[in-house]
């Protein structure tokens, strides 16, 4: 059928030797040609058991998925191919809210265990994230779609070096985290909210560069099972969000 997905020869060679080995059990279906399926899937936002049978049975497909995101493959193939690159001297910091589809709900522990909250736009989950200078996405984490984005910031910095200059939106506006930019000699690019009685003086011509993490989000969201949420459980949208992030920016 037309439309396939399937992963190029520069992306299985930057995939491939992060894959795990020697593995108890049957000998695994040929790895490239599940993946390929996964990503399909992601893409176009069908059920899994609509995936076209040309990638192998729908079965394999979403076990492979479910199995490996509960190991925390997929998350470590994000996060080693994001190391391999220098880390720029300036980082953006923003969030994006995702819409949870009925299926998405009834994960164990409840909506808010498994990153589920109710804001304006309904039932959603927000995508927090650091892009370098080039729009790329460097770490991300899932927070509930009702909670504040400066609550997930601290989390989100601790998983990379302090950067040279941070650029974010009035809502990462907090004393807490401007004193903590100030203990690692990160620049503040933030302006400040209409609360404060003195404004707080912030560059706004390096602020203009924060788009480029509103342009990773639209991306991250040509995917359509990262527009909208289907999976029960956080942490397969959190694999699909990083699956989705090694084929666009890193392989």
């Amino acid at each position: 059928m037309a439309g396939e997905f399937w992963l190029s020869d520069r992306a299985w060679a930057a995939i491939e030797p992060l894959l795990p080995r020697n593995q108890p059990g049957a000998r695994r279906v040929d790895d490239r040609r599940v993946i390929s399926g996964i990503i399909h899937v992601l893409r176009v936002g069908c059920r899994w058991q609509d995936c076209p049978s040309v990638y192998g049975p729908s079965t394999t497909i979403y076990n492979r998925f479910n199995r490996w995101s509960h190991r925390g493959l997929w998350a470590r193939i994000f996060a080693t191919l994001s190391a391999q690159v220098e880390l720029p001297d300036e980082l953006s910091i923003d969030s994006t809210a995702v819409r949870a589809h009925r299926s998405a709900h009834g994960g164990k522990g409840g909506r808010k265990f498994q990153a589920i909250g109710r804001s304006r736009g309904g039932p959603t989950t927000k995508i927090h994230a650091l892009t370098d200078g080039c729009g790329r996405a460097v770490a991300f984490l899932l927070g509930h779609g009702n909670g504040a984005d400066i609550s997930a910031a601290p989390a989100l910095l601790d998983k990379l070096p302090p950067p040279g200059r941070l650029l974010a939106d009035r809502g990462y506006d907090a004393n807490s985290l401007r004193a903590r930019l100030a203990a690692s000699k990160t620049e503040a690019v933030i302006p400040s909210t209409r609360s404060r009685k003195r404004p707080i003086p912030y560059d706004p011509v390096a602020s203009i560069a924060r788009n480029r993490i509103e342009r990773a989000f639209c991306r991250l969201k040509d995917w359509r099972r990262i527009a909208t949420r289907y999976d029960k459980l956080a942490i397969n949208f959190a694999s699909a969000v990083a699956i989705a992030a090694v084929i666009i920016w890193w392989t």
